[in-house]
């Protein structure tokens, strides 16, 4: 009886609720903050995942020509180029909720019709495109058995990887295809028992290489558990390579996902998931340079000092305190991959801004995300609007043929694009004269 009732409210959350009637300028440096909305059941509507027929492929714009770099892979999810140009791709899911109660039920409902709980390969593939062709001609297994992998980074011959739970530190030479060893756990990572919500850990290395940056996504939507099983989350951690004086070096992100340094100013720069259930339009998701003991809001507030008022007991010091963030990037888009593009293969256009995978919303009446957007850049800053680069992701019926997530560039500045529904890697690059 619990399960069909469950099911109704589901089913009266992804059909029951009508299009919001706000035109959706939740974009760029001012976007509108419309008065929030929604209530105890939550909009669901998620794009079933239907995958790529052999002759499909996403857009880019005109001049370009989008190929797969690797394909057959299992739920790739974040890249890493070594200096060799070999590419390392992250393979991990989401993993459903245990114990969660009728919330939790909800939960893994929404994750499974996404496509989100596939097998958990938990390894590290290496693919290696040996003539420079643009697809890849050898792969090996670069790591296996560990625990939802998704951060990566190397610093002098020390590889490190960021799984839910720790980073691990392995020892690595030049063209090795595969990390001997257990590793070394530098840092044990906050997680909480049964939930499985934001698990994924991202990595960045400063350009001196002298301190290691991780990503750590809160628990919740808004401190569902209570605000001590949080403590730690919704955070960026510094360290040093060796993982000792790991401290909190930002808080109050809800997820900050994407993690890299600006090129020309060296400045850390995140893309973070906002928070749900506030109204089609609410909250954006956004990408921030991050201030060193800098507070973004989280659960308080959202985009600076807009007060949630659904957390209780507030906190009107850590409001007050509360940065607001450089660009949104919209409402429900799921923004994932954040890469600083440092290549010369692409246009001068797309030199320095940075390329953002969008992974697509599930709380939103209609469809927003599944893309990868670009967002000029100079001076450091966004310098214009937010473009579309990669599109087609969903077919004509909104289904999802993919689902973009990391992204980075080949050893000649080709872009790539790791799609976890698709389960390939896409590689973009100027069309051939």
């Amino acid at each position: 009886m619990k399960h069909a009732l469950i099911s109704t409210a589901l089913l009266l959350a992804a059909c029951g609720q009508a299009a919001s009637d706000a035109p959706n300028n939740s974009y760029g440096p001012n976007p509108e903050l419309p008065a929030p909305s929604g209530g105890l059941i939550p909009t669901v509507n998620t794009a079933h995942p239907v995958g790529w027929a052999a002759n499909e492929a996403p857009q880019a714009p005109a001049g370009f020509t989008v190929m797969r770099f690797a394909e057959r892979l299992n739920h790739p999810r974040a890249l890493l180029t070594l200096p060799n140009g070999d590419v390392l791709v992250a393979q991990a899911s989401t993993q459903p909720d245990a114990g969660g109660g009728v919330g939790g039920w909800i939960k893994n409902s929404i994750q499974r019709g996404a496509g989100a709980f596939a097998d958990n390969a938990n390894d590290i593939i290496l693919l290696r495109d040996t003539d420079r062709n643009g697809r890849t001609d050898a792969r090996f297994m670069f790591a296996d058995h560990l625990n939802q992998p998704f951060g990566m980074a190397l610093i002098g011959d020390a590889f490190y990887v960021a799984n839910t739970d720790s980073v691990v530190r392995y020892h690595y030479a030049t063209g090795a295809t595969h990390l001997d060893g257990a590793g070394e756990v530098i840092m044990r990572i906050p997680t909480h028992a049964g939930d499985n919500g934001h698990w994924t850990r991202t990595l960045a290395v400063s350009p001196d290489g002298a301190r290691l940056f991780v990503s750590v996504g809160s628990s919740s939507n808004l401190a569902d558990y209570g605000i001590e099983v949080e403590r730690g989350r919704a955070a960026i951690w510094e360290m040093n390579p060796d993982g000792s004086d790991a401290h909190i070096y930002a808080s109050g992100l809800r997820n900050p996902a994407g993690l890299e340094f600006e090129p020309h100013t060296g400045e850390l720069w995140t893309s973070v998931n906002e928070r749900d259930m506030l109204g089609d339009n609410l909250a954006p998701d956004y990408m921030t340079h991050v201030q060193e003991g800098g507070f973004y809001g989280w659960p308080y507030s959202y985009w600076g000092q807009h007060v949630d008022t659904r957390m209780q007991p507030q906190n009107p010091a850590s409001v007050a305190s509360a940065l607001t963030p450089d660009f949104a990037l919209g409402a429900h888009t799921a923004s994932l991959g954040l890469h600083f593009y440092r290549g010369t293969a692409l246009p001068e256009h797309y030199r320095n801004g940075a390329f953002v995978g969008q992974h697509g919303s599930w709380n939103r009446s209609q469809l927003v995300g599944y893309k990868v957007v670009f967002v000029p850049f100079a001076n450091g800053r966004p310098s214009g609007a937010i473009e579309d680069f990669l599109t087609g992701f969903l077919d004509a019926r909104n289904e999802a043929r993919g689902r973009p997530v990391g992204v980075g560039e080949d050893a000649t500045g080709a872009l790539l694009v790791a799609d976890d529904v698709g389960n390939i890697v896409w590689r973009v690059a100027p069309s051939a004269p």
